[in-house]
């Protein structure tokens, strides 16, 4: 059962979806000079990484290899910090979900079908921090994350690939954290950090098989045991009416005109009156 590689990257597509939502927030600094009140408008980057990464480059100091500044602030970053199983959503293991894409046909353009268990619901626990160096900038950059959250925000994406099947992913807002680090003297930069705990509320699916139009049947078995020890065999197969005939595995079941075609035979005899066939 095991040892059937398939990768359809749910986790890695649930973590750009997670960063995606994040990625146009926008601050402005206001100065009352000003008739509009506005004197720039900032967009704020968001990068995947620990937070103790970004605090590292802040309190470096620059040197003449590095750059003139350490880093821009705000900025936001954010990190997985744990993966568990949500039993709560758990679905029949044993059932099979049947899907057909949206054309009718895989890559060789033949019919097919796709089949898979159910999944499993995983929970991602997201870790995100808001690194600013003073108190306005982290208001607003939360004050337009918040608002969205009650406490989920339902994400729709693309889970497998094969299928095109789309499926809500609901990202919950657990609770909201924060950090002043104002100690130290005046020579030293202040660090505040608003730290958003999500739980991303996904699923994993298992290998996709792939069933496709049966063409040709043929069908073996034994008529009578006592008195004859002959074996009759029937097959039955797809076969086109158009003009010219289309091959039997191109012949599209929406579109193309076609026809069943029978037959019986005596495989162990040639008496193949016995049966009727003849």
């Amino acid at each position: 059962m095991l040892g059937k590689y398939h990768y359809h990257q749910i986790f890695r597509k649930s973590i750009i979806a997670f960063g995606t939502l994040f990625n146009n927030i926008v601050i402005k600094r206001k100065d009352s000079k000003r008739k509009d009140g506005a004197l720039e408008s900032l967009k704020v980057p968001i990068k995947y990484g620990p937070t103790q990464k970004y605090l590292a480059m802040i309190a470096a100091e620059p040197t003449p290899e590095r750059q003139s500044t350490q880093i821009t602030l705000p900025r936001m970053s954010f990190e997985i910090t744990g993966l568990h199983y949500d039993g709560s959503r758990k679905l029949v293991p044993t059932q099979m979900a049947r899907i057909a894409p949206p054309s009718g046909k895989d890559g060789d353009g033949k019919p097919v079908q796709y089949a898979q268990y159910m999944p499993v619901p995983y929970n991602l626990d997201i870790s995100m921090a808001i690194i600013s160096k003073n108190q306005d900038d982290g208001l607003q950059i939360l004050e337009q994350i918040l608002p969205h959250f009650h406490p989920s925000l339902n994400v729709s994406i693309e889970v497998i690939d094969e299928t095109k099947e789309e499926r809500d992913i609901a990202v919950v807002l657990n609770g909201v954290g924060y950090t002043d680090d104002y100690e130290g003297d005046y020579s030293q930069r202040r660090t505040l950090i608003w730290t958003l705990n999500f739980t991303v509320k996904t699923y994993l699916f298992g290998p996709v098989d792939a069933a496709r139009d049966i063409r040709k049947v043929t069908l073996d078995y034994r008529s009578d045991t006592v008195r004859r020890p002959a074996e009759l065999r029937y097959s039955a197969e797809v076969a086109s009416t158009d003009t010219p005939p289309i091959p039997r595995d191109e012949i599209n079941p929406a579109s193309d005109a076609y026809t069943a075609v029978e037959a019986f035979e005596d495989i162990y005899s040639n008496d193949q009156d016995f049966f009727g066939l003849g």
